[in-house]
C-alpha cells in the first residue's frame, strides 16, 4: 500500500452476531482516500476469520462509516501493512 499522506481516517462502525449468538463490536479504521465500501468489509472479513468467525455476514446491515478521526500514531504501521486497523470494543474474545 502507498504511503498514507492523508492525516485523517475514516471509522467504520461494525457489530456482527458471533457463532455463538454474542455481539462482536468492532471498529475498522482505513484512509479515507478508501471509499468502497466492499474494501472495507472485506477487510472486516479478514478480521473475523482471523478471530474464528469466518462467513458471517458483513454488510451495510453491520458496518456503516460512522465518522472520521485523526490518525494515531499507532495505527500508522499496521495500516501500512494491511491496509487497516482494528480497534476492538465488545466481544472481540
Amino acid at each position: 500500500m502507498k504511503e498514507i499522506i492523508q492525516s485523517d481516517v475514516n471509522v467504520w462502525d461494525t457489530y456482527v452476531i458471533k457463532k455463538d449468538g454474542t455481539t462482536m463490536h468492532f471498529d475498522i479504521i482505513a484512509p479515507v482516500e478508501v471509499s468502497d465500501a466492499e474494501t472495507i468489509y472485506n477487510y472486516g472479513k479478514a478480521y473475523l476469520k482471523m478471530k474464528g468467525q469466518e462467513g458471517l455476514p458483513l454488510s451495510a446491515k453491520q458496518c456503516k462509516l460512522c465518522h472520521i478521526e485523526t490518525l494515531k500514531p499507532e495505527w500508522l504501521e499496521e495500516i501500512v501493512q494491511k491496509g487497516y486497523f482494528i480497534i476492538e470494543m465488545e466481544g472481540c474474545n
